[in-house]
């Protein structure tokens, strides 16, 4: 199971390297809006199931979870999947750019940051 979960925990990596940096590469003009949009989209898309996926073998083996944090990371992955799927569908329309490719961006450092930063006291483990 710990392969499994390692590998689950790289796609997780490799979905908010998708987020940021196709959200910086799209910024830098470096790459074509459509693939740009791409990337993030399945990034975002990849967050959130493997995110699940590695509550669910946590939950499973019963080790310490801070539900709390857990409940805001997956908040932010909502709404950075749901903005990052409102401006490809935007794209796709032609409405030109817009700003949630942005809020997208934004959000997925924000996750980041939250569980970089966002300890787990031993009380609560």
């Amino acid at each position: 199971m710990d392969i499994v979960t390692n590998l689950l925990v790289l796609v997780h990596l490799i979905g908010m390297a998708c987020i940021v940096g196709g959200w910086i590469s799209l910024r830098a003009r470096r790459v074509e809006s459509g693939m740009g949009l791409t990337v993030v989209v399945w990034g975002a898309r990849f967050q959130v199931l493997t995110g699940l996926a590695l509550v669910g073998i946590h939950e499973a083996n019963k080790d310490p979870l801070n539900h709390a944090k857990i409940g805001v990371k997956l908040a932010i992955a909502l709404a950075c999947a749901m903005c990052a799927e409102m401006a490809a569908a935007r794209a796709r329309r032609g409405s030109g750019d817009s700003n949630l490719i942005d809020y997208a961006g934004v959000l997925g450092i924000l996750n980041t940051a939250v569980a970089a930063l966002w300890e787990t006291s031993s009380a609560e483990a």
